[in-house]
């Protein structure tokens, strides 16, 4: 009896275990979805900050490269062009960029930046039998374009060797701006012979050659610095009107002088915008040639001769297109030099443009105030003046130098 009582027992107390067993095993099934589920959307999750973290920094990358354009002068179209192939470059693949310059949303949409925003649609793994519709997924990012400096002078050629010469005994004094060449050559900067030079800053997109100390207000030259954006880039050459003017007249009105303009004795020009075909503008010996509100325009080969002889008073216009832009030529003929030289008691007010030519800088004057900029292919200077950069009251623009780029948005 006992025996069969103990039998009885081990086999009730199978029979709970194999039920509680089976429990188990239908729970353990049951469950098995929710938790490999939870583990799928946990991975899936980790995959998406992680994509998320990729496209910031795709976006960041775009804006930066978009800004670097910027800086080197090129129009918006390039400057999404650059910012498009950073994106693609860094994974972009089917995604979409949008590419704002200035920004249209945020702090810097008055400010010199590049706005980029990039999205993305994720597909779906674990998450999938939930739901079939992708994951979107957006980045925006801002690069900021900075001023560290005002230029007076900027050499504008990327590779010459002394784009920027300083040379004999010339003594220059630039107060209130920098020197700067874009040059990536190590001497883009030279100063040579006795030269002095005094300037707030030289700045460099290559190197600084100097025979002689030079003054300045930053602790020393900055090199290998980004390379500044023509100023006046942006600046429409002026049209040739008809008929062409009588250059043989002690007032001279402005329009088109079709075979150059030769100036003696004394002569005075009205204000406006005086183009100058088939020839040089030349100042003759002992001229005394004075005008307000003036922009001279050397279309194709034309340059500029002044004789160190004669007495120069010219000033730029301080409204209009021309705004503080005094001699302007033409940036479609590459070569050649115009000469600036006169009496000490010269004025040239305003900026001497030349973005594809040399200027020699002669003269023993500057302009009032000493507002003279000269922006230029290569610069040699051997005149002794003293530069200001304060002129907005006579209509002249900034020159932005030594700029950088931050993200910071």
């Amino acid at each position: 009896m006992a025996f069969n009582r103990f039998t009885r027992i081990r086999l009730v107390a199978t029979d709970v275990i194999r039920s509680t067993q089976a429990n188990v095993a239908i729970i353990f099934a049951l469950s098995l979805p929710m938790v490999v589920g939870a583990a799928g959307f946990g991975v899936e999750t980790s995959y998406w900050y992680y994509n998320s973290l990729k496209l910031q920094a795709t976006a960041d990358a775009a804006a930066y490269a978009g800004a670097l354009e910027q800086i080197s002068g090129s129009d918006k179209p390039t400057i999404v062009a650059a910012a498009t192939q950073s994106a693609a470059t860094n994974g972009l693949g089917l995604g979409t960029i949008v590419v704002n310059t200035p920004p249209v949303s945020g702090p810097n949409t008055a400010k010199k930046a590049v706005e980029v925003i990039v999205a993305q649609n994720l597909n779906r793994i674990f998450t999938s039998i939930f739901t079939q519709g992708q994951v979107p997924e957006q980045a925006r990012a801002v690069a900021l374009i900075t001023n560290a400096s005002k230029a007076c002078m900027l050499a504008l050629d990327p590779s010459a060797s002394q784009a920027a010469l300083f040379s004999g005994n010339t003594t220059v004094k630039v107060t209130g701006c920098s020197v700067m060449a874009n040059s990536n050559a190590s001497d883009a900067i030279k100063l040579q012979g006795s030269a002095s030079l005094q300037a707030d800053c030289l700045i460099s997109g290559g190197g600084v050659s100097l025979s002689n100390p030079v003054t300045t207000v930053c602790a020393a030259p900055i090199t290998q610095a980004l390379p500044a954006a023509d100023p006046f880039g942006d600046l429409p050459a002026p049209a040739a009107s008809n008929p062409c003017q009588n250059a043989n007249k002690s007032t001279l009105k402005p329009g088109t002088y079709c075979s150059g303009l030769s100036l003696s004795g004394t002569v005075t020009l009205q204000p406006g915008v005086y183009v100058i075909q088939s020839g040089d503008f030349k100042v003759n010996a002992n001229a005394n040639v004075s005008g307000d509100g003036v922009t001279i325009y050397l279309a194709g080969g034309s340059r500029v001769s002044m004789n160190g002889n004669a007495t120069v008073s010219l000033s730029a216009p301080t409204s209009g297109t021309y705004s503080g832009v005094l001699m302007y030529g033409d940036r479609t003929s590459t070569g050649g030099q115009s000469t600036f030289n006169g009496t000490a008691d010269s004025l040239l007010t305003g900026a001497l443009y030349f973005p594809k030519q040399q200027v020699n800088y002669l003269g023993n004057f500057s302009g009032k105030n000493g507002c003279t900029q000269v922006v230029a292919d290569l610069i040699q200077w051997s005149g002794n003046s003293t530069i200001n950069q304060d002129c907005t009251s006579l209509g002249m623009r900034d020159i932005p130098a030594a700029q950088s780029v931050a993200l910071v948005e």
